[in-house]
């Protein structure tokens, strides 16, 4: 996978700390404090990737220009760390259902058609219950939806009505800032990430969902194929009696469209 590049442990920490202009003790710090997650040649030498280069312009950016404190980068790089993971889980599955293709694997069973939605999204509260479930008042739940913290939905009547997980999203704002004294600036950027790392998991399952499918559906019409006619027929699966290559190449492209679906994350 493309991503493999930047995640593959290249650099000794005084070149990673030249490239981000910080000092190696620092780098050594943030480690400690698992911001960063540097790897380990076979000498236990530390080595830093491309990715965490980026997560370490990312913290100086944090503090250096938004004036967030510790406990803020803490929380925005430990979101950061999650939405790593998730990617190279979502990349993971593409190669595991890739593998099973190539070696003409039968489909697996599928879920049911349509992806039930999360009771958890299900907007229920109006703007008064949420604000006395936590403990905010019903101005300050405006304030954090102007500044795009929460994103509450709407009635027909277009009243602002809130999720379980409007609520819980409202009750880390709270942790962050009483608990941790993270400023708003530090709060925004944690909340924007819960909010791509909440949309990236829907993507994840979504891709996965569809994939399964698609598959599902053109393994189907290969096993119904009429038998080829002709001087040389294709090359036939024998359990299957369907066209491997052009299977394969269908495959391929299908999977191939939905790795480069993934949410590009770049800044």
């Amino acid at each position: 996978m493309g991503s493999d590049a930047k995640h593959r442990p290249v650099y000794v920490i005084s070149v990673a700390a030249e490239l981000v202009d910080m000092h190696p003790q620092t780098l050594r710090l943030y480690e400690r404090k698992g911001l960063i997650r540097p790897g380990r040649s076979s000498g236990k030498t530390r080595l830093y990737s491309e990715r965490d280069i980026e997560h370490l312009r990312e913290i100086r950016r944090l503090t250096q220009e938004l004036g967030v404190n510790l406990a803020g980068v803490e929380e925005v790089m430990r979101l950061q760390h999650q939405l790593d993971d998730l990617q190279q889980e979502f990349e993971a599955e593409i190669e595991r259902i890739e593998d099973e293709l190539r070696e003409q694997a039968r489909p697996q069973a599928l879920p049911a058609p349509g992806a039930t939605p999360d009771p958890r999204d299900r907007p229920v509260y109006v703007i008064s219950i949420a604000a006395e479930l936590v403990d905010m008042h019903p101005q300050t739940l405006r304030l954090y939806e102007r500044k795009q913290l929460i994103h509450p939905g709407r009635s027909s009547g277009k009243t602002r009505l809130y999720s379980e997980r409007d609520i819980e999203h409202l009750r880390e704002i709270r942790r962050l800032t009483q608990e941790l004294g993270v400023n708003l600036a530090g709060v925004e950027e944690i909340m924007r990430l819960r909010h791509e790392l909440d949309a990236s998991r829907a993507h994840l399952e979504g891709n996965v969902r569809r994939l399964q499918d698609d598959l599902s559906e053109r393994m189907t019409k290969w096993r119904t194929l009429p038998a080829p006619t002709g001087e040389q027929a294709p090359d036939l699966n024998p359990d299957t009696g369907a066209d491997s290559g052009a299977a394969s190449e269908e495959a391929d492209d299908l999977l191939a469209g939905a790795a480069d679906s993934w949410p590009d994350r770049t800044r």
